[in-house]
């Protein structure tokens, strides 16, 4: 991993600095980049959220294997982490990778690493359009996810998606304020429940909301019929002052657990970040800048090596926090003082 942090840190230049902590403070306001927008705080929560939860040690117990395995909507998962639909390689990443070279290693290597990743949607036709291909070239295992455009190239996006053979598709909500989207021709707009409510009627797909931070709105999802919800501040992208997804993510879980399927993403970096989403409610996690920093500096392999770090983080946090499996997390791993 060293080496493809290094290699993505020369082909990155410009554009993210491959910290040694990947933190958002060096990236304040790099947006195009994949720093934060404004300030920068809305990332920099999502951090330090996570930062100040601690583990509750155990090491008295049988637990040697864990047992790291879930069922996500319908998907068997040989961890709970997705690799977070992230694109616009030549205007976030420095583009000295293709967006095909790049989406590619991404669902490929989680493909063959027994997870599955996510593809991304912008005003270039080609973040689309290279994203579906490669859910093609996995045989449907990849989840598409699609801005909130206005109607008529909503529906179009939508039925592409359908098209990939994936079962799941989500749309990022929380990209409703961008607007230089707008400013380009292509403007994304909020949506209503009763608006919200039709789209997911009219796809045979499972339906993910991306971008849920309050229980208010978690409880909406669940009213419209989505499948699954994505806790996130877009990685701290769209709007500057929220608070970290880890702050936010208990309320929502006592709101609507069992009722919908919990997705969260938002400052994830170790096995152990995992392991805390899922002590705070989370049915599995995404994860956004590192997986595109594995890709950009290893391309497919990269990737592998990143999941493999990742899962042998999980185990090593599981067998000495007591967790034989998946479905036993809960918050009594968690330290409160």
């Amino acid at each position: 991993m060293k080496e493809i942090r290094k290699t993505a840190k020369k082909r990155m230049e410009g554009f993210c600095r491959v910290c040694q902590v990947c933190d958002g403070r060096a990236c304040a306001g790099e947006v195009p980049g994949m720093g934060g927008v404004g300030t920068g705080s809305s990332f920099k929560a999502n951090i330090e959220a996570l930062s100040t939860i601690r583990f509750n040690m155990k090491v008295i117990h049988n637990i040697v294997e864990p047992d790291t395995r879930v069922n996500i909507l319908g998907e068997k998962l040989d961890l709970p982490v997705f690799a977070a639909p992230i694109g616009g390689v030549s205007f976030n990443m420095g583009g000295k990778i293709s967006e095909e070279d790049y989406i590619n290693s991404v669902l490929k290597g989680c493909h063959e690493e027994g997870i599955i990743g996510c593809t991304g949607d912008g005003v270039a036709d080609i973040i689309h359009q290279a994203g579906f291909a490669a859910i093609k070239s996995v045989n449907g295992r990849g989840i598409p996810f699609i801005k909130p455009w206005e109607e008529t190239e909503l529906c179009h996006k939508l039925e592409a998606a359908a098209d990939t053979g994936a079962s799941i598709v989500g749309m990022d909500i929380d990209a409703a304020g961008l607007v230089t989207l707008r400013l380009m021709g292509r403007p994304v707009t909020p949506k209503p429940p009763e608006k919200l409510e039709q789209i997911i009627k009219k796809t045979k797909m499972k339906f993910i909301l991306k971008g849920i931070m309050t229980a208010d709105d978690a409880k909406r999802a669940v009213d419209v019929g989505a499948s699954g919800i994505v806790v996130s501040n877009h990685g701290g992208r769209v709007l500057d002052h929220t608070p970290g997804v880890a702050q936010v993510l208990p309320n929502i879980a006592q709101a609507v657990k069992g009722k919908i399927t919990i997705l969260c993403d938002g400052g994830v970096r170790s096995g152990g970040d995992v392991l805390k989403m899922l002590a705070l409610g989370a049915d599995a996690v995404m994860i956004g800048r590192p997986f595109s920093i594995a890709a950009v500096g290893g391309l497919k392999s990269g990737v592998k090596k990143y999941i493999s770090q990742i899962k042998s983080q999980l185990i090593e946090t599981m067998i000495l926090t007591g967790c034989g499996t998946i479905s036993s997390v809960d918050k009594s791993i968690l330290f409160e003082p």
